[in-house]
């Protein structure tokens, strides 16, 4: 029985394999192979069986099977007896060979069975195979592969067959006739001759070790004969290379004589297939074995064929391989293979054929020369050996080529005959100079290539010539005395430049290299080696290339560390400086990057180093040499701007430390007479250079300068010697820039005492006579040099005593360079230099005059803030250019006013500079108020830094500074109000200063201005004018009484400001003024209300509005109902006036209660709305909304929108409350009377409506001012922030939101709560549902908090819930029994005591028969869940079976509400179970199998349900290992690996409860038909995992007949996914077989 039933278990897997989903033959080829390792040979019999009997099957659905039967075979080989390895055999055997057609897939898989079985049972394969394999007959195509796969896997089993198989098979060669039975012959000879050879090779452990290779050697040449005569020949290209394949392993088995006969034909033949096939590398391998096949043999054919060999193969290598091609480069493997072999044998006649060809004018063929040279040089070492000096010599042409990839090539071949000692010989220093010239290439700018660029770029043979030259240095050690000091001859020269790092870092190991055997002293050895650079120019050049120490890959470090090295070299004495500071150096480059190092500081650190360096050297010979060897490198520099600058100040310091006085003229003057005038940097370096010299040569430098001033280049007849004569009056200016410049370096640089004196008589003397010119550069240098001279003076030691007599001269001079600059553009730094050098002009004695300030300051002022604003330019560089150069302008403008104002540090100093700023500040133009109100707040912020007051004085004129910025504070542009609030935030503390604070102290109210900054960033004007508002308040606060009025006139002033936002925040600023400090304006107050009364027509702006506010509340005060009821008839919506007047009235709480009454009354008075026919939709209507409900509701809207009105709310509070909830409830879904519709859309259309007019959003929005108003802020936010209101609106989700509102009243306004219950509860038994869904909605939410209990209110609430149960709505019957159910979380300790009550209530909502849609169920459900957290067993007892049998058919319900909350309610029923344990265990047991399957389920939170219940069922379960694993891996936030669970799951369930595995598969086979997939693919998998952990002994309960015929049905399923589980369970089937 058990057999017949893993046979159908098997035969309905094998029915299975018609499936076309792929995943699911997988699947079912997995459960046949799973069912194969339990019962090997009873499967492998039930697969024969099936094949055999379902002869029709068709074919793709046999591989299944065959593949099945292959895996089982290997698997299991050594348990196989030999009558089941007999059946597979004959079955294999006849799948293979029932077609006779070649059907690839089926005859393959029939193939490999053969193959594994052949693995063990070699002989019976043999002898089956063999029948099919007569002599004269044609053989089967698969009866050939098999035999030549099986002499691979099997080689020893199989060579003894081999010989009597080849003399059957040789007769058949000629018969056939098809390509395909040709190829698999040639696929047969080939893998023949490969096991032959691997037996031949391995005949220690061979089972016949006398079998030779003669033994076969006959019929393999016999097969070659037909191969190579006939079958090459053939026009079918697939055939060609399968003889080919077959006749390279094939050439090693042949008699030598034969092989050497044939040769002559065999050769040409392969060769001449590379001209039809375009894959050449089954040739080349082929070819490569015949080669090797001939030298064993000692052949001498091969002397003929070599000339046809190299001219057929060079070509191959010639085409570049193609990487993403594999076989491209596995042919070009094999090609270099073959020319080794021809190599070795032919040496001379190879390098005659190939050395020529590197002369080619065809790149290809040069290339593909030098990698056969790298590869002969890299595998013939001992036959290239005398031939190393012609090599050499034959090198020559190719370190000429220019193309990239010869000289990668080249590169290869380099480094290669380093490796074998080529570059010992003669001409090897050639190939090294070839190698550091391509470490020197440029590195290209990244292009972007094309994916199929053929072309290498240079980066590419730069950076393999860089790691080529660096192995060679530090891997090879014959290079070491071919390198050292070779490579030193490649430092110095300019256009080695981009090789200095590798050949630094080479050097650096080559020369440690030398130190350690003991060389230091003879480090360089110069009367060896005439060629090598000084230690002077060594030195220059190591020193200034680290002045750029990140460029060309950290080229700096490089030197410097070469550097130090090689100190002993330079000179004995500075063995110990440079051990010390050259790593300091080299540390400071580690730690920063090219962005964060500061050029200035590392140049000065390198100057230093080589000031230290003289110093320690102190020998001026070495010195003076080493100034030559400077100047002398000068020249190589142009090109490299940076390096040449810092080889300048290099220069400078050197000759500095010179004591030779005439070295120093003679130098000085050679690099006036050599300099390249017309470039900036380089007058910079030379400026620097005089600069530097002059600290220890002033008289010197001065001298030479003064000559140079005299000399015939300045003058207009030039001398028939002069170096200069052929200068243009161009490059005249360019020099006379330079001299100047280099004065002004010299002012710098020289000792002040020694200086000063100079300064006057020789220096401006010089520099006077230039300043009338035209010249940019000129002017430019003129600015500089004076900025110079002007800092020399004040950093001077006797600054205070130095009276500087031309001083207003120059700043007069200044003023007209900043004049002369054009006002429409910003195009040369002239102006900012100018300023710069007026602000350090200025601090100088005597003082300036007044006109003569007043001419600087508004020349300046004019020159930059006049400026147009900056156009984005396309030219990205160009803007950036732009924008820094205007930066650098503002702050260079700010430094000059501030440099002023420093010397008049009063009140009066301040006003007579806001005297000239004041206009700019208050222009119409954006650009110009922007930079100005910058300006101020800089020169503001630099008068609070530098006040002392010493004696209390009066601020006079705080009140029109305050008023001129802070209106500027809602500027329309954001940094004008930034820097606006800075303004007043100073002027306020310089007012407590001169109050007599110190200027440390912090005032609170002042420092509340910089937290407004944030909400100025804003551009919308409520929020700029609430922060004005601020403003006002902590000014008016600080302002003292004398200046207020002065204050409020000039704010007055302000209200004509062309920027209209400036106006408004005047306006605003005035009343908060108003409020703040109006009672000591007592008698001023009259004039200030016709101020802003006189404006109201004018403009319908702020200040209007406010006015508007006074005048109707002292109406309001006397005329109170006909003020509400003539605002009442206004138009709807009302405009902004009508607004502000509503607002008003909220001024004074009493009159703002009366009011506020008489709105309440009238909203209530009138029905919310009237029901109107709607002709459109037939016999519908729509509700409209009443006139004056809708009316007063705006108006109290308006009211209490108003922040005073806060009192009369709160007074007003619940009747408040009330009222505008109800209007809410009544206001949903009713629409706007039709007149008042158009008159909305026509408001909206002239502009933005103030608000909506809609019935519920204008409830909505007056509750909410009303609770925000009436304290209740908190309940107002939590209501918006969970979407609360938008539900309310919603007449779906009305009582969502209603419930939101409750929540957040009981959290945030409990007192409230009681007046509000007692004015909502007649509301319950409300003629309208729509109140009776709110009120009851309010209350059930209100009952989730325990304030209604700390209220007393429980039980009358509680009594009002249970009271609509009947109600005809079945909105309020669920929402009713929410509330009784919230009850558990709001009041838990009264659920008990009302314990029965709501019990009853739960139960007939569960039978709630008017509930078609089991909302009501479903509320009873969840809220009896939460009630039983608070209930013991005995109040729950008696209808626990009741509840839990009423819940079970909700666990599959199609509503995911209803199956989460049943199965919810499950898990919390679990808790009382203990006293009726057996009864409910049942129960578990019941809904055990559903909710293990719903973990699948499509819904999270039923998934989540489930996952509770299973948590809460374990511990009843009586297993500890499953109730662990519930609590372990169903944990909420876990992610849950569901087969893996169901695996371990069924493992304790079938080790626990044995005897319940009938009745678990029987629920599963229920779920089979499940709606959803996932759960229907769940279902197989635990009937799969139950099996598989069943012990032996419970197998019986199950009634298989069924359980296979389920699961077969199921095999038919349309989702692929349920039948790749079903198929995996019927292999785990064999378990319970």
């Amino acid at each position: 029985m058990t057999e017949s039933r893993i046979k159908r278990l098997a035969t309905t897997l094998m029915d299975a394999t018609t499936d076309k989903d792929p995943l699911v033959q997988e699947q079912i080829y997995n459960a046949l192979c799973y069912l194969g390792e339990s019962e090997p040979e009873e499967i492998l019999n039930s697969c024969d069986e099936y094949l055999r009997q379902h002869d029709k099957l068709a074919y793709p659905h046999r591989v299944i099977i065959l593949k099945a039967m292959e895996t089982v075979v290997s698997n299991n080989i050594a348990l196989l007896d030999k009558s089941t390895a007999k059946v597979v055999i004959f079955l294999a055997s006849n799948e293979m060979t029932k077609s006779k057609e070649v059907i690839r897939d089926w005859q393959q898989a029939a193939s490999n069975v053969l193959v594994a079985v052949g693995q063990r049972f070699i002989n019976k394969v043999m002898e089956e195979v063999l029948t099919k394999f007569q002599p004269g007959i044609l053989p089967h195509y698969f009866v050939m592969q098999t035999f030549a796969n099986l002499s691979v896997s099997n080689v020893f089993g199989m060579v003894p067959f081999l010989n009597s198989i080849l003399g059957t098979m040789l007769p058949m060669l000629g018969m056939a006739k098809q390509d395909h039975m040709k190829s698999v012959f040639c696929y047969a000879l080939q893998h023949f001759s490969e096991s032959i050879q691997e037996y031949l090779a391995n005949l220690d452990k061979a089972p016949d070790p006398t079998v030779r290779k003669d033994t076969f050697s006959n019929e393999i040449f016999s097969a070659y004969e037909v191969l190579f005569n006939s079958w090459l020949q053939h026009r079918e290209a697939k055939l060609r290379l399968a003889v080919v394949e077959a006749m390279g392993p094939m050439s090693y088995l042949m008699p030598g004589e034969k092989l050497e006969e044939q040769l002559p034909k065999l050769i040409p033949g392969i060769l001449a297939l590379y001209k039809k096939h375009t894959e050449a590398f089954y040739i080349s391998k082929s070819l490569c074995q015949i080669l090797e096949a001939s030298v064993n043999i000692g052949s001498r054919s091969l002397d003929v064929q070599l000339d046809s060999l190299l001219g057929t193969l060079h070509p191959q290598i010639c085409a570049p391989a193609d990487p993403s091609v594999p076989l491209t480069v596995k042919n070009h493997t094999e090609v270099l293979r073959c020319f080794t072999v021809l190599a070795c044998s032919f040496p001379d006649r190879v390098l005659a054929f190939l050395l020529p060809k590197l002369e080619s004018s065809n790149e290809r063929t040069r290339v593909g020369t030098l990698l056969i040279m790298r590869q002969i040089i890299n595998s013939a070492p001992s036959q290239m050996e005398i031939k190393k000096p012609f090599i050499l010599s034959s090198m020559k042409l190719p370190l000429q080529d220019s193309n990239n990839k010869v000289k990668r090539a080249m590169v290869q071949v380099i480094s290669a005959m380093a490796h074998h000692g080529y570059l010992e010989q003669p001409g090897g220093e050639a190939m090294m100079e070839f190698l550091v010239r391509q470490c020197a290439l440029p590195l290209d700018a990244p292009k972007k290539q094309p994916p199929d660029a053929d072309d290498l770029t240079s980066d590419s043979v730069q950076s393999i010539s860089v790691n080529t030259l660096f192995l060679l240095s530090t891997t090879v050690d014959r290079m070491n005395n071919v390198l050292w000091p070779y490579l030193l001859e490649f430092v110095t020269p300019i256009q080695f430049t981009n090789a200095l790092t590798p050949l630094c870092k080479s050097l650096m190991y080559l020369a440690m290299k030398k130190q350690e055997e003991g060389e230091n002293a003879s480090l360089i050895r110069y009367d060896l080696n005439a060629n090598l650079p000084s230690p002077y120019a060594l030195t220059t050049r190591l020193l200034v290339v680290s002045s750029q120490p990140y460029v060309g890959d950290c080229r700096g470090m490089a030197a410097l560390r070469l550097l130090n090295v090689l100190h002993y070299s330079v000179h004995p004495a500075l063995d110990q400086l440079w051990s010390k500071q050259v790593p300091l150096l080299v540390e400071h480059i580690e730690e920063n990057t090219e962005s964060s190092l500061s050029q200035k500081e590392w140049e000065e650190k390198l100057l230093l180093f080589l000031q230290e360096t003289l110093v320690a050297v102190s020998d001026n010979t070495w010195i003076c040499h080493f100034a030559t060897e400077m100047c002398r490198q000068l020249n190589s520099y142009n090109g490299f701007v940076p390096e040449k600058n810092f080889l300048y100040k290099c220069i400078g310091t050197t000759l500095g430390a010179c004591t030779s006085k005439d070295l120093v003229q003679k130098q000085l003057q050679e690099l006036l007479e050599t300099a390249r005038y017309h470039e900036e940097a380089e007058r910079e370096g030379l400026a620097s250079c005089f600069g530097i010299c002059a600290i220890n040569h002033l008289e010197e430098t001065l001298a030479k300068l003064e000559d140079f001033v005299r000399s015939d280049v300045f003058k207009k007849s030039v001398g028939l010697f002069s170096i200069f004569k052929d200068r243009s009056d161009n490059e005249v200016e360019k020099i006379k820039s330079t001299l100047i410049l280099c004065y002004g370096y010299v002012a710098v640089y020289a000792p002040k005492e020694l200086v000063l004196s100079r300064i006057e008589a020789d220096i401006l003397k010089n520099i006077f006579q230039y300043f009338n010119t035209k010249d940019l550069t000129l002017k430019l240098c003129l600015i500089r040099s004076i900025c110079m001279i002007s800092q020399a003076i004040y950093n001077g030691v006797k600054c205070g005593d130095f009276i500087f007599s031309r001083k207003a001269e120059l700043v007069a001079q200044m003023v007209e360079f900043i004049k002369a600059e054009p006002l429409e553009a910003m195009r040369t730094p002239v102006r900012q230099r100018a300023m710069i050098t007026c602000t350090y002009l200025v601090i100088l004695e005597p003082h300036l005059s007044d006109p003569d300030r007043t001419e600087l300051i508004d020349t300046c002022l004019a020159s930059v803030l006049a400026l147009p604003p900056m156009e984005r330019d396309e030219n990205g560089g160009d803007t950036l250019h732009k924008e820094m150069l205007y930066g650098d302008t503002i702050s260079a403008l700010k430094d000059l006013l501030k440099s002023l104002l420093q010397r008049n540090l009063t009140p009066h100093g301040l006003q007579d500079m806001f005297a000239h700023l004041g206009p700019w500040i208050k222009s119409n133009k954006e650009h110009e108020r922007q930079r100005a109100v910058e300006v101020s707040a800089a020169l503001l912020d630099f008068y609070l830094s530098k006040l002392n007051v010493s004696t209390v004085i009066p601020f006079y004129n705080l009140g029109v500074l305050i008023a001129l910025f802070s209106p500027r504070c809602s500027d329309s542009l954001a940094s004008v109000r930034q820097h606006a609030i800075d303004c007043v935030y100073c002027l306020l503390y310089i007012q407590l200063c001169y109050e007599g604070f110190a200027r440390d102290y912090r005032d609170e109210m002042v420092e509340g201005l910089k937290a407004l900054k944030k909400g100025l960033e804003e551009p919308d004007f409520t929020v700029l004018f609430h922060t004005c508002n601020n403003i006002a308040m902590v000014i008016g606060k600080r302002v003292p009484p004398d200046q207020l009025m002065s204050l409020l006139l000039a704010m007055f002033e302000g209200l004509a400001d062309p920027d209209k936002n400036c106006s408004r925040a005047a306006t605003v600023m005035i009343n908060s003024l108003l409020k703040e400090r109006g009672g000591v304006l007592q008698e001023k107050v009259p004039d200030i209300m016709s101020i802003i009364h006189s404006k109201l027509e004018e403009v319908d702006e702020e200040h209007i509005r406010k006015a508007a506010q006074q005048t109707v509340y002292i109406l309001a005060s006397q005329h109170k109902s006909m003020v509400v009821s003539s605002l009442l008839g206004s138009a709807l919506p009302f405009d902004s006036h009508t607004c502000a007047m509503w607002r008003s009235l909220a001024t004074e709480p009493t009159l703002t209660s009366q009011i506020l009454e008489q709105l309440l009354e009238k909203v209530n008075r009138d029905v919310p709305y009237k029901e109107s026919k709607c002709f459109l939709l037939g016999s519908g209507s729509e509700r409209i909304a009443t006139p004056l409900p809708l009316a007063a509701t705006c108006a109290l809207y308006e009211i209490m929108s108003a922040p005073e009105s806060g009192a009369a709310v709160l007074g007003l509070y619940p009747p408040l409350f009330v009222t505008l909830l109800l209007r809410v409830s009544c206001t949903v879904g009713v629409q706007l009377p039709k007149n008042l519709q158009s008159r909305e859309r026509r408001s909206s259309s002239h502009g933005p409506a103030p608000r909506s007019l809609h019935p519920c959003s204008c409830a909505v929005e007056t509750l909410k001012v009303m609770l925000a108003r009436g304290g209740s802020e908190e309940v107002a936010r939590a209501v918006g922030s969970a979407g609360g209101w938008d539900l309310m609106a919603s007449p779906e989700r009305h009582h969502d939101g209603i419930a939101v509102l409750a929540g957040a009243m009981a959290r945030h306004a409990g007192p409230r709560l009681p007046l509000i219950v007692k004015n909502l509860i007649p509301t319950l038994s409300s003629v309208f549902d729509s109140q009776r869904i709110t009120a009851t909605a309010f209350f059930a939410e209100l009952l989730n908090s325990n304030v209604v209990n700390d209220l007393i209110l429980l039980e009358t609430m509680m009594d009002n819930m249970t009271g609509r149960q009947k109600d005809a709505c079945t909105l309020v019957r669920m929402l009713a029994l929410r509330g009784l159910g919230n009850i558990a979380s709001g009041s838990p300790d009264k659920v008990r005591k009302h314990g029965a009550k709501l019990l009853a209530s739960m139960v007939n909502g569960m039978d709630d028969k008017d509930d078609p849609h089991n909302l009501v169920a479903l509320e009873a459900m969840s809220s009896l869940s939460k009630l039983l957290d608070h209930l013991e067993e005995r109040d729950i007892q008696s209808m626990l079976l009741h509840i839990a049998i009423r819940i079970r058919p909700f666990f599959d319900s199609e509503q995911p509400d209803l199956r989460r909350s049943s199965i919810v309610l499950f898990g919390n029923l679990t808790k009382f179970s203990e006293g009726n344990c057996e009864v409910f265990f049942e129960q578990i047991l019941n809904g055990l199998v559903t909710l293990l399957l719903h973990l699948q389920d499509p819904k999270p939170e039923v998934v989540k349900a489930c996952k509770f219940a299973l948590r809460m069922c374990g511990p009843s379960m009586g297993c500890e290992g499953l109730c662990d694993m519930f609590l372990n891996h169903l944990r909420e936030d876990r992610s849950l690996h569901y087969g893996e669970f169901m695996n371990n799951v069924c493992k304790h369930l079938m080790q626990s409860y044995p005897e319940m595995l009938n009745r678990l598969i029987l629920t599963n086979l229920f779920y089979f038909k499940s709606n959803w997939a996932d759960i229907r693919a769940a279902a197989p998998m635990f009937i799969g995992f139950l099996v598989l952990h069943v012990d032996e002994d419970s197998c019986q309960q199950v009634d298989l007949d069924p359980l296979i015929s389920a699961l077969n049905l199921l095999l038919k399923d349309p989702v692929p996914a349920v039948r790749v589980k079903v198929a995996e369970t019927l292999g785990r089937l064999i378990r319970i077989l």
